[in-house]
């Protein structure tokens, strides 16, 4: 049940929201910026089409402006191009059916069912995308309203024009800012909070008896890096979309930073997959007791390995472009770690099956750690 204080809550939010987006660049202003365009573009178009064409179509350039400003330029021109597209065949339909039927014969239930079934299997086509509907409902008021005139669906058309004229005017006087340096940032600064929280993990194996409530802390922020993590992804993919046909200029490159930092966005989430897996381990190595038979050697083997991952993702998630001699250098260390902390596991009939199964577990999240660095590393310059 709503409170009585959802409305002041709402409108609270509402007005840092508000305030977000003037006071800084980001997602906020975006929307607020984007937003303005649409009430002025729909304004205009609606303005426009009430002086100079029929009372009856004048709605459709105001819808049309809606459809044209989208958060990218790309979007934006494709579901115009889908919207006229199905527009245009609404038309057609209606006009040939008003022809060949209702000019002999007039309107009846039948021709507009035949026209409903006409207009919702060309609706169906892939190239219209989500915009298929539009054929039938064009069609609809081409057929009923206008009886297909030509003369109506020439006004049909014109108002069309000046919704998707003002909408894209709308877009190229003011073009969405461009993001790439916010989202290597994004992306930098996720590489270093998975070093933080590694830098904690390769801490917990250099004690003999690692806090079990930091242990619990750590998963958990394993967790929150993983969706911080999904929210980048998106946040990148979005602007890739973004940077196609956009007027506005960014940083020189663009289009292969933005593939750099997916790539190492690629390495950061399959890496903390197996760190995750790494800390689950270790929680049920210290609820367990295991932990405390594991060997000294085994554990700061295991210790100096997880050190020289977080060297290795430092050198993949930085802004600037990855030194492969250094990165190479560094992946050595690291197999190099990986192989001394498998020989100083014990092959001692006497040992508990436990330990050997913790040390087994976590010499595997090792070598799938290093496998996917190794990847990333083939990725990382040649991004795809």
């Amino acid at each position: 049940m709503p409170t009585r204080g959802t409305p002041w809550r709402l409108m609270r939010e509402a007005t840092r929201y508000v305030w977000r987006g003037v006071r800084g660049p980001g997602s906020e202003r975006d929307d607020l910026v984007l937003g303005v365009k649409t009430v002025a573009a729909a304004m205009t178009a609606w303005v426009l089409a009430r002086y100079l064409l029929l009372p009856t179509v004048s709605t459709f350039a105001p819808f049309t402006a809606l459809v044209a400003l989208q958060a990218t330029v790309y979007r934006s021109l494709r579901d115009c191009a889908q919207h006229l597209f199905a527009m245009t065949a609404g038309a057609a339909l209606a006009a040939t059916l008003a022809a060949t039927l209702a000019a002999a014969i007039g309107i009846h239930w039948w021709s507009f069912g035949l026209l409903t079934l006409l207009a919702l299997a060309v609706g169906r086509l892939r190239p219209l995308g989500a915009h298929g509907t539009q054929v039938a409902i064009v069609g609809f008021f081409a057929f009923s309203a206008g009886q297909g005139q030509i003369d109506y669906i020439g006004h049909l058309v014109a108002s069309v024009g000046i919704g998707v004229t003002c909408g894209i005017a709308a877009h190229l006087a003011l073009a969405p800012a461009r993001h790439t340096l916010h989202r290597q940032e994004a992306v930098a600064d996720l590489f270093t909070g998975i070093e933080r929280r590694l830098g904690d993990l390769a801490g917990a194996f250099a004690t003999d008896a690692p806090d079990a409530d930091r242990i619990q802390q750590l998963r958990t922020d394993w967790r929150a890096l993983s969706a911080d993590a999904d929210r980048i992804r998106q946040a990148i993919d979005s602007e890739v979309e973004n940077s196609r046909l956009n007027p506005r200029s960014s940083i020189e490159d663009a289009h292969q930073a933005l593939m750099r930092a997916r790539a190492a966005l690629d390495v950061a989430q399959r890496c903390m997959g197996h760190l995750r897996s790494t800390s689950r381990s270790l929680d049920y190595g210290v609820s367990s007791g295991a932990y405390k038979a594991l060997s000294p050697t085994f554990r700061a083997a295991y210790t100096a390995l997880l050190r020289t991952a977080a060297t290795a993702l430092d050198d993949i998630g930085r802004r600037a472009r990855t030194d492969p001699a250094g990165l190479r250098e560094t992946l050595e260390h690291a197999h190099a770690d990986v192989e001394h902390a498998q020989k100083q596991t014990s092959d001692s009939p006497h040992r508990e099956a436990a330990v050997s199964a913790l040390e087994g577990t976590l010499l595997t999240d090792a070598s799938r750690l290093l496998e996917d660095l190794d990847h990333g590393f083939r990725r990382i310059e040649h991004p795809a």
